[in-house]
């Protein structure tokens, strides 16, 4: 096995990993979905605020592991592409060591040809990799939007058949209750004629 199949061996592994892990975090946002109920159903609004960060930032890990996956993939078959020219170009490098010399120098040229594309693909590849590794370091940092979380939990409240308005602190009732009626209207548009 060449070092570049043993690269492509492990970028596999990786992009498989990266799913494996993605659909863990699907898992646990399942899980602090479900905690955010029972919470809601106890009564117990703040254990049920955190539990719907948790399951926010949970989705939120999930997108950026399947991102990560995608791309690594993507590198992968890059790299399988570079492993298949190599393995042809070492084929025609053979073919060429049985020819005449007037067309050995003419197939010489051919193969050089093949190897400055090669080259190139490799050169794309390496500013690909960096582009990628850049990006995925930018968005390494996940926030938990408060609307969302917001949302969550009055979904849960909803399934619970729970009144949330009552339970949340008075200053925070009067926009909960607008974000959620006007969440019924575009959900129910005849409900508000």
């Amino acid at each position: 096995m060449s070092n570049m199949e043993k690269h492509l061996f492990n970028l596999k592994f990786a992009a498989k990993e990266l799913q494996r892990n993605s659909k863990k975090c699907n898992k646990e946002e399942k899980t602090e979905k479900a905690k955010v109920k029972q919470a809601i159903q106890k009564g117990n609004v703040e254990a049920a605020r955190i539990h719907a960060e948790n399951a926010i930032r949970q989705k939120h890990q999930s997108i950026n592991f399947l991102r990560m996956s995608a791309r690594v993939d993507a590198v992968a078959s890059r790299v399988q592409t570079a492993v298949t020219m190599n393995q042809v170009s070492k084929s025609m490098s053979g073919v060429v060591k049985s020819m005449d010399a007037t067309l050995k120098s003419m197939n010489l040229e051919k193969i050089s040809a093949l190897m400055d594309k090669f080259e190139n693909q490799f050169e794309t590849l390496d500013v690909q990799t960096a582009q990628m590794e850049d990006t995925m370091s930018s968005t390494t940092t996940l926030t938990t939007p408060q609307n969302e979380v917001d949302m969550l939990l009055h979904e849960m409240a909803d399934e619970a058949g729970l009144d949330l308005n009552l339970e949340l602190p008075s200053g925070q009732t009067s926009s909960l209750a607008s974000s959620v009626a006007s969440t019924e209207q575009v959900t129910h548009p005849l409900l508000s004629l």
